[in-house]
């Protein structure tokens, strides 16, 4: 569950009490994992798969209240903002909330202490090696109305030394708001993850293999990306074959990596990706994982996936190269989709755990790879992930011949608690860890999905009420969980 799902009466789930609330509910029942979506900036669209940056963290995602009790903001300054829907409204979200965020930081620029000014002056030092750029490209960004980059002035575009001194004199006071922002992110997820660890809760970060186009990443290091230097447009853009989620495969439109760069640099890039996330989460998951190994190459322009090749990736030197650095590394690898005993092979040379999805586990014969009897223990057991349809939701769109194989494989008789059914059968299976979406917990139909793959509109939204999460759900996952044997 992303904590923009979590209940809030400012439009979004943010990191403040109801985050620590949260927390006090999964100890309570008996939980040790809390797996978040990426904690980017996210841009067009709200996909945190489509950042802003692969560094920095979502400004939408920092707490009002903390604000407040911080003195940097004021009672009425939160009670002036109207009620809002339960589902997020990204626009009006970041409409209502940016005017507050940058009072914030008036208030701070003006009233912060020695020590405060201090420690932010640390924070910038000791990250400006994409904080830097970071600021200047979400400053610039302001200035030119949110407009993609390669739309700027094309001195800027092409990062000329004299356009770039001259901005950042320019915009000083935006590059220092948003700095100011990353600072007050890395303060409040930092105590939310002291507080859930202190509560013996980790929490598992979501890497994703590539970055947006739009991001200060590709503006900024455009050498570790297959673009054009002169205009900044890409080449060659990832995605997917056709698979399950969609016929026609899945173009995100991300540009590919210049990979024999990124080798030449040692992985540098690579690494200091790895250091900023593992500031804030205790593992990662990484998403595509396959992607390492060979990904899928489509020429930019085409309108779909389906016209694309393997290119192989130089997966084992860069995983060689993280292990030199950090030695054991928290890291789920999201190897679902066209998977070859190749990626097998790269996942098993570094001992990283792979995907089960119970979902993906009745389309075929007993010796489907997804079915908890064909697990072995180094695995991550999950009902549905948030590119699934709810339990319910998914167990109702299934005909009739599937629905009696799954009450058969579950030994049940009917379909009225099927996401505690599923649950359960990933709970009492042999992987090392089982994680189930908060949507299957609280027995939600096809409306709470999180994510339609290849759908435009509407996804992210999801957020739950407060009241749902009554004591007889935290007292039925909590005997659940000693059942299993899965208290830690």
């Amino acid at each position: 569950m992303h904590p923009t799902s979590l209940p809030s009466r400012f439009g979004i789930g943010d990191l403040g009490p109801e985050a620590f609330s949260f927390v006090d509910f999964l100890a309570e029942s008996g939980q040790r994992l809390w797996q978040v979506l990426p904690l980017g900036p996210t841009g067009y669209g709200d996909s945190p798969y489509m950042c802003f940056s692969a560094m920095a963290g979502n400004p939408l995602l920092i707490s009002l209240e903390i604000l407040r009790d911080k003195a940097l903001l004021d009672d009425s300054d939160l009670n002036a903002l109207p009620p809002y829907p339960t589902p997020v409204d990204y626009g009006r979200v970041i409409s209502e909330k940016l005017p507050l965020l940058k009072k914030a930081w008036r208030n701070f620029r003006d009233h912060a202490s020695c020590d405060q000014k201090m420690a932010f002056e640390q924070f910038c030092e000791l990250n400006t090696h994409w904080l830097e750029d970071f600021a200047l490209f979400m400053a610039l960004k302001e200035h030119y109305h949110g407009k993609p980059w390669v739309k700027w002035n094309l001195s800027l575009v092409k990062r000329k030394r004299d356009a770039i001194k001259k901005a950042k004199l320019k915009y000083v006071a935006l590059i220092n708001f948003h700095s100011f922002l990353q600072f007050e992110f890395h303060l409040q997820i930092n105590a939310l993850r002291a507080y859930a660890n202190q509560k013996k809760v980790s929490i598992i970060g979501d890497l994703p293999i590539y970055v947006a186009h739009d991001s200060a990443e590709v503006w900024a290091k455009p050498e570790y990306f297959d673009v054009n230097k002169e205009t900044g447009m890409p080449f060659t853009v990832a995605g997917v074959p056709p698979d399950y989620f969609s016929a026609t495969g899945q173009l995100w439109g991300n540009p590919i990596y210049n990979w024999e760069k990124l080798k030449q640099d040692n992985f540098e890039w690579w690494i200091q990706r790895f250091i900023v996330l593992l500031g804030y989460v205790d593992a990662v998951r990484i998403d595509h994982f396959r992607g390492f190994e060979a990904y899928w190459s489509v020429r930019y322009g085409e309108e779909t996936a389906i016209n694309g090749e393997w290119v192989p990736a130089p997966g084992e030197a860069l995983f060689q190269r993280l292990y030199e650095r950090f030695g054991y590394l928290p890291i789920i690898a999201e190897d679902l989709g066209v998977i070859t005993p190749e990626v097998e092979q790269l996942r098993d040379d570094f001992n990283l755990p792979g995907m089960k999805i119970l979902q993906f586990a009745f389309g075929s014969d007993e010796e489907n790879v997804y079915l908890p009897h064909n697990y072995t223990e180094n695995c991550v057991v999950y009902t549905g992930t948030h590119d699934n349809d709810t339990t319910r939701g998914w167990f109702e769109s299934l005909e009739e011949i599937q629905q009696e194989n799954v009450l058969e494989y579950l030994k049940i008789d009917n379909s009225e608690n099927i996401h505690w059914d599923l649950t359960s059968l990933a709970f009492s299976s042999v992987a090392k860890m089982a994680i189930v979406p908060m949507q299957d917990i609280l027995g939600l139909p096809s409306s709470a999905r999180m994510n339609t793959p290849s759908k435009k509109d509407s996804n992210w939204v999801w957020r739950y009420e407060r009241e749902w999460l009554t004591d007889d759900i935290r007292d039925k996952l909590l005997a659940l969980t000693v059942k299993s044997g899965r208290t830690g």
